[in-house]
């Protein structure tokens, strides 16, 4: 996953507009049993333990070198494949962010230039969580010296039939049909947020790459749910730069699926998908 910075507020707008009518359900339960106890002799079955129930994970470290924070939801916890792989991507991240902080620290000594401490931070979160599926994002931010920090986003699709990561846009007969299919209402609603953020109706940034539209599938697409049971709903993440100028922050677009969507979904995906009401 790209390496990426603070939670904007933003961004839980956006999960909450992709999840906000989806069915909750029951604590999530980890998937594990246990032996019943046998009495001595002539004896029988003792009562079952229950299974523990998952719990979210959030580890925060912080030394002279760096501030690492790194945290996914008890739903992803109960998924033992999903968990060992995210157990294996905070250690990536903590042991990337820990030689590149060394590296600094040792370059700003022989510069004679002050270190101020590295950071990074991944925050998973749910943005829906159906029967097939269990559909992530993240907000990742991180600072590495200069001016300010960044940030940038990811997401993470389990199929939980497949027990295996997929890309939403791999749910796609294509990224670019996808990006036609969605195109259209996506360039009108970033140019919608632009103006708002801009201060006018026509307003312009003053730099052409940032008043053009954008490639909607290049960007981080997560898939939400109104009813709890099946996508209806397509997100569009954006980070600075990729829009706007830095200062403008973060751009989410929330998009319903529409008949044109579903016909750029794969056959066998399609069952996942329905329209999303009007």
């Amino acid at each position: 996953m790209p390496s990426k910075p603070p939670l904007g507020s933003t961004l839980f707008l956006a999960l909450l507009a992709l999840g906000a009518c989806s069915d909750k359900g029951q604590p999530v339960v980890a998937s594990s049993t246990s032996a019943s106890a046998s009495a001595a002799v002539g004896g029988t079955a003792g009562p079952e333990t229950p299974p523990a129930p998952a719990t979210a994970r959030d580890v925060k470290e912080e030394n002279e070198l760096y501030q690492f924070e790194y945290a996914y939801p008890a739903q992803a916890a109960a998924i033992a494949s999903l968990r060992a792989m995210l157990e294996a991507d905070l250690a990536r991240n903590r042991d990337e962010l820990a030689t590149e902080a060394k590296e600094g620290a040792a370059l700003a000594r022989e510069s004679s230039f002050p270190f101020n401490p590295y950071s990074r931070s991944v925050n998973w979160q749910v943005v829906t969580d159906l029967p097939g599926w269990l559909s992530l994002s993240a907000l990742v931010s991180f600072y590495s010296g200069g001016a300010h920090p960044n940030y940038v986003f990811d997401t993470l699709l389990w199929d939980r039939a497949a027990d295996k990561r997929r890309a939403p846009v791999d749910l796609f007969t294509s990224a670019a049909a996808l990006s036609a299919a969605i195109r259209a209402p996506f360039c009108r609603e970033l140019d919608r947020q632009r103006a708002k953020k801009r201060g006018g109706d026509q307003a312009s940034s003053g730099i052409s790459e940032f008043d053009a539209c954008i490639d909607p599938a290049a960007q981080t697409v997560i898939l939400g749910s109104s009813n709890g049971r099946t996508f209806d709903r397509i997100g569009v993440l954006i980070a600075p730069y990729a829009a706007g100028p830095y200062a403008e922050g973060e751009y989410e677009v929330t998009l319903p699926v529409t008949a044109k969507v579903l016909e750029a979904v794969r056959p066998e995906y399609r069952a996942a998908f329905v329209t999303a009401p009007r």
